[in-house]
């Protein structure tokens, strides 16, 4: 599916800005933080100001077109694999990886304040090398 496509799929109007960043992110299932996002355009040549980079993801989260991802409070990442699914994360490497986990059953969650219910439950394991 086209960047192009996805975006008006989620009624985002598909602006040359938007498109360049989504032309980073989208076309393969990938984690990438704001600021890698701004080196990959700069060294491709694109003039885009950090602003637009951090508007647009914000805009393609809210809109469901990418998963917004808290590593921690300083550091997140942009996923462009939206259906369900879990993380293991490195903080030797920052690398983030996808699991999918269809058996993966968490239980002893505390009940949703009353009025409000479960949306869902993002995991991520940390791990570290052993060698």
């Amino acid at each position: 599916m086209s960047v192009e496509k996805i975006l008006l799929d989620h009624g985002i109007k598909p602006t040359s800005q938007r498109m360049k960043v989504g032309m980073v992110l989208l076309p393969k299932p990938r984690h990438m933080s704001a600021d890698q996002i701004l080196k990959t355009l700069r060294e491709a040549g694109n003039r885009i100001s950090k602003a637009t980079v951090y508007n647009t993801l914000n805009l393609f989260s809210r809109s469901g077109v990418v998963r917004e991802i808290a590593i921690d409070p300083a550091h997140l990442v942009y996923d462009s694999t939206i259906c369900p699914h879990h993380h293991f994360y490195n903080p030797d490497t920052n690398e983030l990886t996808d699991f999918d986990s269809p058996g993966l059953s968490i239980s002893g969650l505390p009940e949703p304040p009353e009025g409000m219910e479960q949306e869902s439950v993002d995991l991520i394991i940390r791990i570290r090398s052993v060698c």
